[in-house]
């Protein structure tokens, strides 16, 4: 690891550039998945992993608060860019709501 916290350097301690971070996810995503999630959109970025990440917790029940603090948030931004990951859950929530409600 790099003193900056990076973990990917250059043999100089440098940094990559964003087009060698680039062809390299794209190498990889080939190496990795099928042909046709290759074609498809699925983790098209390195940065749609992260996207993944803080849907994932928020669905899982991670309080906003904590999501938005790991993910380098405020809590109304992260509600703004994810609050449409949380569709579909509604019985789920409601189920909550009444066991909270006894």
């Amino acid at each position: 690891m790099a003193k900056d916290g990076r973990l990917f350097r250059t043999e100089t301690g440098g940094s990559y550039s964003s087009s060698a971070y680039s062809y390299v996810w794209q190498e990889t995503r080939k190496l990795a998945l099928t042909p046709a999630q290759v074609a498809s959109s699925l983790a098209a970025r390195p940065y749609d992993l992260r996207h993944a990440a803080v849907s994932l917790w928020l669905n899982a029940g991670v309080p906003a608060p904590e999501v938005a603090k790991r993910a380098g948030h405020s809590v109304d931004v992260l509600l703004r860019v994810y609050a449409k990951c949380l569709d579909g859950q509604q019985e789920h929530i409601n189920g909550k709501i009444n066991d909270a409600l006894g």
